[in-house]
């Protein structure tokens, strides 16, 4: 089955269950909305990832999809696959690469679903990719390829991903967070979802808070309620200079105040894609990862890492007991690529 050639008027995208994943996805939303022209996109997606697919000018609606990591529930994905079939899509883009992920769309009885092999998802899946990882080491060009016939690589070059944040959006989350924007705001996101060995001490931010601080500049830190405890770390190291709102926002709310940021620093995370899809300037910290397979895509930042022997190792903890690759990055090496976008 020819997937390219195949003229659809309503699409489903099963989203991936990372906030930086599903950011990364937006171009090949892109490229499908303008090869079908008038193409009506949905997405079936955690309701943890769900606001920044609501920031995509492709995505006309997203639906819940309720199971969690590793949950399989056939009932459950049986009735859902009930309720997608009343829908009437054309065709499915199941970007994970899991079985369970291709469940629904065949219960669905979606006729084209497009997707890579996976975990021998024969059958599920009727238009299949195989991976080339050589030919595609970026995830965002191992999601355009789904745009693709089988077998033909994505056009080059691919448009970094975007999400909206209006004026509009941004003042009405001041008012209601109760916040007034400082002239200058530097953001910080110390968290990383996948484990420590990709976390920048809190010391080291803390540092680096002081001496934005002494620019002039105010420094706001972003997270999940999981980061509320090292973001407090880092403000109680830094009295009196940051304000921590890990956990004090809604995600959607916090796409709107990173648009704010006249500086995002980052470690390897969800909010560094978040930031890169705003086009705000962005430093990011690497430590256990690596950059050659999700880096930050834009044009606007600047990647740190130490480039040891021993990293990166994909570890969430360091298997060597010294996190030399993020503890050896100093707060003044960073400041240096923080002055880039920070005038004294």
């Amino acid at each position: 089955m020819q997937a390219r050639r195949f003229r659809m008027n309503k699409a489903l995208i099963v989203a991936p269950s990372w906030i930086g994943d599903t950011i990364m996805a937006q171009p090949l939303f892109a490229r499908l909305c303008a090869r079908h022209p008038g193409l009506q996109l949905d997405a079936l997606a955690p309701r943890w990832v769900a606001p920044v697919l609501q920031r995509m000018a492709e995505i006309h609606e997203v639906i819940d999809s309720p199971f969690g990591h590793g949950q399989l529930s056939i009932k459950a994905r049986w009735r859902l696959g009930r309720d997608l079939a009343a829908r009437g899509y054309d065709a499915v883009y199941v970007l994970p690469n899991s079985l369970k992920s291709a469940l629904v769309p065949w219960l669905a009885g979606i006729p084209q679903r497009v997707g890579f092999t996976g975990e021998s998802r024969y059958g599920l899946i009727n238009v299949r990719h195989d991976l080339d990882k050589q030919a595609l080491p970026l995830m965002v060009e191992r999601f355009v390829q789904l745009a693709e016939t089988p077998g033909t690589p994505p056009a080059k070059p691919i448009a970094h991903p975007r999400i909206r944040s209006s004026q509009a959006d941004q003042q009405r989350t001041l008012a209601e967070l109760g916040l007034s924007k400082p002239q200058r705001i530097v953001a910080f996101c110390p968290g990383a979802e996948y484990g420590p060995a990709k976390r920048w001490p809190a010391a080291h931010f803390a540092t680096l808070a002081r001496q934005l601080a002494a620019h002039g500049c105010a420094i706001w830190l972003f997270g999940s309620p999981k980061d509320h405890a090292v973001a407090e770390e880092i403000a109680h190291l830094a009295p009196g200079l940051c304000r921590n709102l890990c956990g004090a926002t809604s995600l959607g709310q916090a796409v709107d105040l990173l648009a704010l940021a006249d500086l995002v620093v980052c470690n390897d995370s969800g909010l560094m894609h978040v930031a890169a899809a705003l086009d705000r300037p962005i430093v990011a910290l690497y430590g256990s990862s690596s950059p050659g397979f999700t880096p930050p895509l834009s044009d606007r930042a600047a990647i740190v890492s130490l480039n040891l022997d021993c990293s990166p190792c994909f570890k969430r903890e360091c298997p060597l007991g010294h996190l030399d690759c993020l503890n050896k990055l100093t707060p003044e090496s960073v400041l240096t690529h923080c002055r880039q976008w920070i005038a004294p």
